[in-house]
């Protein structure tokens, strides 16, 4: 299955600048992980926003959510999920 999802960081603004570092560098190794898993597809970042987008497949949704939770900056994101179904003029190619 294909999921898109939408992540806002919303880490307190008050965390110290060392704790910051340690996550994003945590984030950015789990996040390869999961590409080279093949579960993150794409990943997108959206202009003036603490946000990103991405593309994952996964087997299920119980799996996305594993995947998910997984990320050291969990507890700290909002998160959105659409899951995605292949739509009749694709399924013709």
């Amino acid at each position: 299955m294909e999921f898109l999802v939408r992540t806002e960081n919303l880490l307190p603004p008050d965390t110290p600048d060392e704790t910051r570092e340690e996550l994003r560098k945590a984030e950015r190794e789990r996040a390869m992980q999961l590409r080279e898993a093949g579960v993150l597809k794409r990943l997108w970042r959206v202009p003036g926003r603490n946000t990103t987008i991405g593309l994952y497949e996964t087997e299920d949704p119980a799996a996305l959510h594993d995947a998910l939770t997984s990320l050291p900056l969990w507890k700290w994101m909002d998160v959105t999920v659409e899951a995605l179904a292949i739509h009749p003029q694709e399924q013709r190619r």
